[in-house]
């Protein structure tokens, strides 16, 4: 594991730029950052694109399905709580 990637805060661990070791495999393991909050039980699995404006909602919908496995997995393998998050920036600033 690459120590400049992950960071601890109090009960919080952000990793960035590493995949997510989980019990079963999952193809799509690498979200851009990963803040597992173990004292509140949940892990938000934050993926990044900056892209033309007409695609934002194409690639929102995509990011969270290509991330359903990996959700469902580091929610049974750390036991707790976990979301995607797509943060999806247009080329003209549209933000969803």
């Amino acid at each position: 594991m690459n120590l400049e990637s992950v960071l601890n805060v109090n009960s919080t661990t952000i990793m960035w730029d590493l995949p997510v070791v989980t019990d079963q495999t999952v193809i799509a393991n690498r979200p851009d950052i990963v803040l597992h909050r173990k004292g509140e039980k949940a892990c938000p699995l934050i993926d990044i694109a900056i892209l033309d404006d007409s695609n934002i909602n194409t690639k929102e919908t995509e990011k969270l399905s290509k991330y359903k496995d990996l959700e469902n997995e580091v929610s049974r393998t750390w036991k707790g709580r976990t979301e995607i998050v797509p943060v999806t920036i247009g080329a003209l600033e549209t933000i969803t």
